[in-house]
């Protein structure tokens, strides 16, 4: 059986895994976030164009000022659609990152328990070398020369 000690390269090397994949989730998080920022202000926005729209409305528009109003809405719309999508697709990403880093830190968390069953062994092995030791020593001092 391999020392424990053999492992602390791999435990290293994992938590540098764990370590990166941790960043890599948290600018995952992060762009999720802006990216539901973004879309709350686009609707918010489109809210209140629309308010604008019924109010100029309410005191009359002319059929070009009707056409911009509608045609902006739709823009609005289609920048709201799109940040949907892109919304959907950062989440996607943040749920595969979420899915990395916990392979690498449950494949950390396995090397370490490895390491510490290996440790415990080494351990047992040495108290079981001092007590025979030990008693050794206590049997040469009872014997008489």
């Amino acid at each position: 059986m391999a020392k424990a000690a053999s492992l602390q390269p791999l435990i290293a090397l994992m938590q540098e895994r764990v370590d990166d994949a941790t960043r890599i989730l948290g600018t995952l998080v992060s762009a999720e976030q802006d990216a539901k920022s973004k879309l709350q202000l686009l609707m918010q926005y489109r809210e209140e164009y629309v308010t604008r729209f019924r109010n100029a409305s309410s005191n009359g528009l002319s059929l070009t000022s009707l056409r911009n109003y509608q045609s902006f809405i739709d823009r609005i719309d289609q920048a709201i659609a799109q940040q949907r999508a892109t919304v959907t697709t950062s989440e996607q990403r943040t749920a595969e990152g979420q899915d990395a880093w916990l392979q690498q830190r449950n494949k950390l968390k396995a090397i370490d328990t490895l390491y510490q069953q290996r440790q415990a062994g080494e351990q047992l092995r040495e108290n079981k070398r001092e007590q025979k030791f030990q008693d050794e020593f206590a049997a040469r001092r009872s014997k008489p020369e």
